[in-house]
């Protein structure tokens, strides 16, 4: 198959950043996806429904004329997230989930949760309105390995949650190991979960070749191989509860390259093209639509989008770095190949 013609797709985990910084980025997800989820981590957090109206409307204006994708997006939990909040975002009709960021798991999350007892009231008023729970599953004990904070958050948190409030819907969001896999994979209806390019492409390994590679750390952080292809297995089969989220997360170079380095990989200039590889590679290519533009509307109870896109397996060279506001950011694989191009939008 040289030409791939797939249902226009969304992105469910998408970092837009703000200002200058967001209209460098946005233009790469406009032109792939219909719809993405926009994360609130922002400085100052998007915490309440007025705040989001705020930055959705920034989005709308930065995007190119004639442009048609829609941002969706999601409210930040504190551990003060009154259930009023969470009322006023469901009526919003932009807002169609919440985030969890436990505290300090990750970049601008030192506002997010500190102990999951502050916020049941918010996730029943969640599972009331309809809303979506998004998670940033990691724990943030520093006696945990770095290795295992996702499995560990499984047992202490995930698993209460579903136990607690049953009926809330829960996105496992960029699962990195088989052991979360199994998770949803043994969870019922409720229990969805993303899959990140970056975590269907690369083990841990790629933090290390020939010295540290800043551009490939994230959090989670990169897992072991095994974790990688039970990932691929999960995204190529026919579990309509694991669909594409990015996590794409742009970062200045300077910030990436210093002796605290940010966490994001930056994948959305050639994210449907990625996909595509692995998909590809698992001689499962039949199987990318449902995974980029089926199974995430679904479990969201928002209609397929009726547009189209065009692949060609022809290979380009991803520029060394691009634009970003005053600065530039390095994007995955930057100075090397892609084996498929966007050819129409």
């Amino acid at each position: 198959m040289s030409v791939l013609r797939l249902r226009r797709p969304d992105d469910w985990h998408l970092h837009l950043r703000d200002g200058a910084h967001m209209a460098a980025v946005l233009p790469f997800t406009a032109q792939r996806f219909a719809r993405a989820l926009v994360m609130p981590n922002l400085k100052p957090p998007m915490t309440t429904t007025v705040a989001l109206a705020d930055y959705r409307a920034r989005i709308l204006a930065a995007l190119p004329p004639g442009s048609t994708f829609e941002p969706l997006m999601t409210l930040y939990l504190t551990d003060r997230t009154p259930p009023d909040e969470i009322r006023r975002a469901r009526a919003s009709g932009f807002v169609v989930g919440a985030k969890l960021y436990p505290a300090g798991a990750t970049t601008h999350s030192d506002s997010g949760v500190t102990s999951i007892e502050h916020i049941w009231p918010a996730l029943e008023a969640m599972a009331e309105a309809g809303l979506v729970l998004q998670v940033h599953g990691e724990v943030t004990d520093s006696a945990v390995d770095v290795f295992d904070r996702e499995h560990e958050f499984i047992d202490r948190v995930l698993t209460r949650i579903v136990e607690r409030v049953p009926g809330l819907r829960i996105v496992f969001e960029h699962i990195t190991t088989a052991a979360a896999a199994e998770f949803v994979r043994s969870a019922g209806p409720a229990i969805a979960a993303t899959l990140t390019p970056q975590h269907l492409l690369l083990n841990r390994n790629a933090l290390f070749e020939g010295g540290v590679r800043p551009h490939n750390f994230c959090l989670p952080v990169l897992k072991r191989e095994r974790d990688r292809a039970a990932l691929v297995e999960a995204a190529t089969g026919d579990d309509p509860r694991f669909f594409l989220g990015t996590d794409s997360a742009p970062h200045a170079r300077h910030t990436k390259e210093t002796s605290c380095g940010c966490a994001g990989i930056f994948s959305a200039h050639a994210a449907i093209e990625l996909y595509a590889e692995v998909f590809e590679a698992a001689g499962r290519l039949d199987r990318l639509e449902a995974f980029a533009a089926e199974r995430g509307a679904d479990f969201y109870r928002l209609p397929r989008n009726s547009g189209r896109i065009t692949l060609e397996r022809s290979a380009w060279t991803v520029p060394a770095a691009y634009p970003f506001g005053a600065d530039e950011l390095v994007p995955m694989r930057g100075g090397g190949q892609v084996g498929w191009r966007l050819v129409t939008q």
